[in-house]
């Protein structure tokens, strides 16, 4: 009898706790349930994005080994279009940017830079800069092409941006300041870059002593 007793006050405890409790603990479940589906769906949206992406991206790249210029200009638009929050847009743009540069369409070129640059974060966009402030360069536009890469990059293009800085600068016959600009490029070269070492050396000695 005192078994039956203690049981009916646990459950009669148990129900004042729920009928306090109750509906708190039901809207936590309910939220958490809620949230679960929500990362699982957002999971699996993100794999189908970067499945499609991914198969856009292998026509950008077919396209590009077979010089077809239309059809880079197409598939690289219409996966910057649909799924330029993925890493696949930008190296679309820069893979497009390249073919069109070669088959002499610069503003095309520039246009695909300019989306790498916009979208490309810290891992695209600063490569982006200095292939566009390439095509500057070509186009004699020397101080936009400056403006681009005035920006302290991140550590693996500092070279890449400082060599760049040197051509504009050099164009511009601006000789102590490029001189200055291949030094710093390499300085930032690491070990086991030679060939690009030997090239900025190359400039720097073109333009002879101070």
């Amino acid at each position: 009898m005192a078994y039956d007793l203690e049981e009916q006050e646990q459950l009669e405890s148990l129900k004042a706790w729920w009928n306090q409790y109750g509906n708190i603990v039901t809207w936590i479940v309910i939220a958490a349930l809620l949230g679960f589906a929500a990362w699982s769906g957002w999971n699996y949206w993100q794999r189908v994005q970067a499945r499609d992406a991914a198969l856009l991206y292998e026509q950008v790249t077919k396209a590009a080994e077979a010089r077809d210029v239309d059809r880079v200009k197409r598939a690289a638009t219409d996966l910057e279009d649909k799924f330029g929050r993925t890493a696949y847009g930008p190296m679309s743009a820069l893979v497009a940017a390249k073919v069109l540069y070669d088959a002499g369409d610069l503003a095309g070129a520039k246009t695909q830079l300019q989306w790498a640059v916009d979208h490309g974060g810290d891992e695209y966009a600063p490569l982006a800069r200095v292939r566009l402030a390439g095509v500057l360069l070509d186009e004699k536009a020397y101080d936009q092409g400056l403006a681009l890469l005035k920006d302290t990059p991140p550590a693996q293009f500092e070279a890449l941006f400082a060599d760049r800085r040197g051509d504009l600068l050099a164009a511009q016959d601006k000789r102590d300041d490029a001189r200055t600009a291949y030094r710093t490029a390499l300085e930032k070269l690491s070990a086991d870059e030679g060939g690009m070492r030997q090239i900025i050396q190359f400039k720097l000695d073109a333009l002879g002593t101070a």
